[in-house]
């Protein structure tokens, strides 16, 4: 793989009309710009990188991406690094506490979740999905975005953290508006419309329904999670991040009644 990329960094120098010394010159005006010699791609090691699958550090990777004028992620992909697999590999992880995830996915990337028979699936629809559903496939996470992506971020909820099953399951993937900050006491109909908050308090983070009332933030947890509220002093030891607006769960747990504790997660 990393001989692959090699030469097509080559073939691209080439097309350019580049040569070594024109490639390594441009590489110390970056490591300059930069104040760090890591940057600089010398002679002899551009023609290791090209013809014999040397890879490269990522500072040397950010030089040659910025002189070819390639996409950084891209030549990434080229090494084996696929950004767009971010979302599958943190599923497979078995992190027991929640935690937000600093990642904001491409339009084009996809995350793990069931896909039907013909490929097609009418978001705007009720749907069936148990005739139709094969397996667990790829669907674009552009699919669950809502009309202002650049203020959205997501978090996993912790493999242990039953706080508000079961309306969102242990290991879930959530979507988080954080212009929605502000704590609403009521205006809802049911604890479906009830709007559920990601917290971050002094020993991590949570979900919950919330309440704000003398100074205090009060975390509620749905009443079939048996695990206790909590309340915290509000601003100050809880900070409300913003409210939870779409969630990917799988719906096959098997609660463990005697294994899970009835403390709140951390």
């Amino acid at each position: 793989m990393s001989l692959e990329a090699g030469r097509t960094l080559r073939r691209v120098r080439e097309q350019l009309k580049l040569r070594y010394r024109e490639v390594e010159e441009c590489s110390q005006l970056i490591a300059k710009r930069h104040a760090s010699s890591e940057f600089a791609v010398g002679l002899s090691r551009l023609a290791d990188i090209e013809n014999r699958g040397t890879v490269p550090s990522i500072y040397r990777l950010y030089s040659l991406s910025t002189i070819y004028g390639l996409n950084f992620q891209e030549v990434m992909r080229w090494y084996g690094v696929n950004f767009d697999l971010f979302p599958q590999d943190l599923a497979a992880l078995k992190i027991p506490s929640s935690r937000p995830v600093n990642h904001q996915p491409a339009a084009s990337a996809y995350a793990q979740v069931p896909s039907t028979a013909d490929g097609v699936i009418d978001i705007k629809k009720t749907s069936f999905l148990s005739r139709h559903i094969k397996s667990w496939g790829k669907l674009p996470l552009a699919l669950v975005k809502t009309l202002n992506p650049e203020s959205q971020r997501y978090a996993l909820i912790g493999l242990e953290d039953w706080s508000m099953y079961p309306l969102i399951a242990p290991g879930s993937f959530v979507q988080i508006d954080e212009t929605k900050r502000r704590v609403s006491n009521s205006g809802w109909a049911d604890d479906h419309t009830r709007p559920i908050y990601f917290i971050e308090h002094r020993h991590g983070f949570r979900c919950g329904w919330c309440s704000e009332r003398k100074g205090m933030l009060i975390v509620q947890t749905h009443s079939s999670s048996q695990v206790p509220a909590e309340v915290f002093e509000f601003p100050g030891e809880a900070e409300v991040i913003g409210q939870v607006v779409a969630v990917a769960m799988r719906l096959d747990w098997e609660r463990p009644h005697r294994k899970r504790s009835s403390a709140a997660p951390k």
